[in-house]
């Protein structure tokens, strides 16, 4: 049975043991290794390993030695509690051995968590698990994830947020990498430990990690602020750190357009901007919100303008240097803010 992105998050939140097992597959790795340890880990538990409950195998195990899933399956632990039994890096050839194991699968079996790359809709494994009626498919994409599977990953770290903090952490569970934001809700958790206070923004602000773009962070805000001083000193750590100069004006370019969207929109800046999407929201957004209300869409325009013009120089043929007619673009639109 195919397994949608609705009911994704429960099911592996609280795995039916009564079935068979799942197949996850998709593009990135990374977020189907994520949710296999996840769901491993809930089935067997924090003991399962030690208690020899859990077992890996891959699809090369499988290949050559058919007989190992059907024997790990059926195996028994001299510990009490449900069984796993994990097979990574499978493929289409492993189909046909598959079919018998799922047949004969009997309550009290292991659970099987099989997982595999990207599968076409003609895949024989992944038919196999979808017209299964006692198993699975779970299809990850590189979508962002929901509303719904970021609220269960705050839930299963025990974190209380509500209100603002929520849309906070919600937008930034959006943007990062899914691994990333899993670390960063344990670290989260163990800072609120014995803390009864609901999680705020200004904590998730002082505890969020520094994106590797930083630098490229406060010279967008520089410009946005009208800090020209602040612009070349912020160009030349960049440019040591060989950052492409079309990769700075994109960055800054994605920056004034959600401010002329913002301004745009009419009402209060903050409400715009957690309109957008994806939203903005916490410390941030009100950041923006004084930049919006000091800017005013007239000077925005000119601001896009200008970068408009900056970009088109960047991809031309053009032989000045590219990094000081940057620097000079954006140290002009600095000065267009208006003062006080």
């Amino acid at each position: 049975m195919k397994l949608g992105p609705r009911d994704a998050p429960a099911f592996l939140a609280r795995p039916d043991l009564t079935r068979t097992g799942i197949l996850i597959f998709g593009p990135e790795a990374e977020r189907i290794a994520q949710r296999r340890r996840a769901l491993a880990l809930t089935v067997v538990g924090p003991q399962g390993v030690e208690d020899m409950r859990l077992e890996r195998l891959s699809g090369a195990d499988l290949r050559s030695d058919p007989a190992r899933l059907s024997d790990a399956m059926k195996a028994q632990s001299f510990f009490p509690g449900p069984r796993a039994v994990v097979v990574e890096d499978a493929t289409d050839g492993l189909a046909k051995m598959l079919t018998p194991v799922l047949e004969d699968w009997r309550e009290g079996d292991a659970f099987l968590i099989f997982t595999a790359g990207q599968l076409t809709a003609r895949s024989a494994l992944r038919k196999l698990f979808e017209g299964a009626r006692n198993a699975y498919a779970l299809a990850v994409y590189s979508d962002p994830p929901g509303r719904a599977e970021i609220e269960a990953a705050i839930a299963k770290v025990e974190l209380s947020v509500s209100g603002e903090a929520l849309n906070d952490l919600t937008a930034r569970g959006r943007t990062m990498p899914e691994g990333d934001f899993a670390q960063f809700l344990d670290k989260l958790s163990l800072y609120k430990r014995g803390d009864a206070e609901p999680l705020t923004t200004l904590e998730i602000a002082e505890l969020a990690p520094q994106a590797a773009d930083g630098e490229v962070d406060e010279l967008v805000a520089a410009v946005a602020n009208g800090a020209a001083s602040q612009i070349g000193p912020a160009m030349m750590r960049l440019r040591a750190q060989g950052t492409n100069p079309t990769t700075l004006c994109i960055g800054m370019t994605r920056h004034f357009r959600q401010l002329h969207a913002g301004a745009g929109a009419g009402g209060r800046p903050e409400d715009a901007l957690g309109r957008l999407r994806p939203p903005v929201f916490g410390l941030r957004r009100d950041a923006m919100a004084a930049q919006i209300r000091a800017w005013g869409v007239p000077r925005l325009e000119r601001a896009l303008t200008t970068l408009t013009d900056a970009d088109l120089t960047l991809r031309s043929a053009s032989k000045a240097p590219q990094e000081a007619m940057l620097e000079r673009a954006l140290i002009r639109i600095a000065m267009m803010r208006p003062r006080g």
